[in-house]
């Protein structure tokens, strides 16, 4: 499944993730970094997204400063509901990510809505549709967030756990919303990528401003590429559950959230029969090497109680796309 790629290839995937810098024509400011030109850095780029490797560039949004709210939700479902159920739930605008995970619990998924009295009601018309539980999980605290991954190295990108996103909500006018919304899609890869955003009375130069200034106010985290890990490598994951005592939450959280193959890492709310309140992803290049790593954590932080779900199939992997009122 994984991809051959070349040196610059590699190297332009990793500084993609990174973030497009915001100037009138970034690929010429990526071309310089990396020791190439603009037209060669273009051509590569486009090459990444036709193998699939890039699946797209666009803003990456902290819904949190938007006033939104979500949750994890899971369920059992019986093997003969489980095509319709995917249906219906895939076909929930407000749903990313939908997965098949292998557990009693096999489907998970994320839901985001403008409040949690939304959410509440979305599960309870799914449970009472098919007549089977739905299990909310919402998030008490983020340890980590976004990993890019390293297509250069053997490991994910090394560095410090990104900034945890800002929680409280931010104004934003109506221009910013009107660039919000745009930089939501995939940006073309074009020299200017930015001036499909000016309109009249909005030069690039202000247009750049103010998406630079979303990023400041923390609505943007960053303007970046959005990969297929598995094409570079990265084939195996797992959700990695554990019930850790509330008194060493913080601690343990920020342990596990310190190793390179977690990409997200959440104290989330606990439910009956569900005692699990640490959670992480897990990406490796084997599950072998993702198993080391929980001998690893589990041992040191003296966890005896843990659930792994692997996944067993990628249902949805979409953004919610955010309606500006």
């Amino acid at each position: 499944m994984s991809v051959r790629l070349t040196k610059l290839q590699k190297r332009l995937c990793n500084a993609l993730q990174e973030g497009l810098p915001i100037c009138p024509k970034p690929y010429a400011d990526l071309a310089e970094f990396l020791g190439s030109d603009e037209e060669t850095v273009l051509q590569e780029v486009r090459q990444l997204k036709e193998k699939g490797v890039i699946r797209r560039i666009c803003a990456l949004i902290n819904s949190l400063a938007l006033g939104l709210t979500g949750t994890l939700v899971a369920a059992h479902i019986p093997e003969e509901n489980l095509q319709e159920v995917t249906e219906a739930v895939n076909g929930l605008e407000n749903v990313s990510h939908n997965y098949l995970r292998k557990h009693y619990y096999n489907l998970w998924f994320t839901l985001q809505a403008d409040s949690a009295e939304q959410i509440e009601v979305t599960v309870s018309n799914l449970s009472g549709r098919f007549g089977i539980d739905f299990y909310s999980l919402p998030v008490k605290r983020v340890f980590k967030l976004d990993v890019r991954f390293d297509a250069e190295g053997e490991g994910q990108l090394a560095g410090d756990i990104e900034q945890i996103p800002k929680s409280e909500t931010v104004e934003i006018n109506e221009v910013e919303k009107q660039i919000l919304s745009r930089l939501e899609d995939d940006l073309e890869v074009i020299s200017e990528p930015f001036n499909f955003l000016c309109s009249e009375g909005l030069e690039i130069e202000e247009v750049l401003r103010i998406v630079q200034g979303l990023i400041d106010k923390g609505v943007i985290r960053r303007v970046a590429a959005i990969v297929d890990h598995r094409k570079l490598g990265f084939v195996a994951n797992i959700l990695f559950c554990s019930k850790v005592p509330q008194n060493r939450i913080v601690e343990t959280g920020q342990a596990l959230a310190r190793f390179g193959a977690v990409s997200h890492c959440y104290e989330r709310e606990t439910i009956k029969d569900w005692p699990y309140n640490l959670f992480a992803m897990m990406h490796g290049r084997s599950m072998g090497e993702i198993q080391h790593l929980i001998n690893k954590f589990t041992e040191a932080e003296k966890i005896d109680s843990f659930e792994l779900l692997p996944t067993a199939a990628e249902l949805k992997k979409q953004p919610v796309k955010h309606r500006f009122h």
